[in-house]
């Protein structure tokens, strides 16, 4: 398939963000335990773009230079997730700069997935970049493989 013979290009459409999320989830899956523990009862919710106020707040020159964040409490602060009206751990991805990105790379979309949600939750706890790339290599099975 290397020459994309074998595929039928002109009947496949961008992933909407209904399949984004599951392709999301799946990546989660697929992670190691000890990884997935760190952030029991995180949601993952797909836009299409970040919204204004967030790109003003992380600095973005164009709607495109987000692909990800995390928004939530950090081990340190979990001792308090029970408190009322506190919001879950989210991970907020972003489709169509993920899409782009993509089309810029070699990876594919299920490894690009897994690389957003083990930096965004990852640096929220923390971890060293070495503590990611090795997560990444140690997760279950590719997230390619979901696609």
């Amino acid at each position: 398939m290397a020459d994309g013979s074998s595929f039928d290009w002109a009947r496949i459409s961008a992933p909407t963000l209904v399949e984004l999320e599951a392709l999301a989830d799946a990546a989660f899956a697929a992670l190691p335990a000890s990884f997935r523990r760190l952030c029991k009862g995180v949601v993952f919710h797909v836009e299409d773009f970040p919204d204004e106020e967030t790109l003003d707040e992380m600095g973005c020159e164009t709607e495109f230079d987000l692909l990800g964040l995390f928004r939530g409490r950090g081990l340190t602060e979990s001792e308090h997730l029970s408190e009322t009206g506190a919001e879950p751990n989210m991970v907020w991805l972003y489709r169509r700069p993920i899409l782009d990105f993509w089309a810029e790379s070699d990876d594919t979309l299920g490894d690009i997935i897994t690389h957003v949600l083990v930096h965004e939750i990852g640096h929220h706890f923390g971890l060293s970049d070495a503590d990611m790339e090795e997560i990444e290599r140690n997760s279950g099975a590719s997230a390619s493989e979901a696609q």
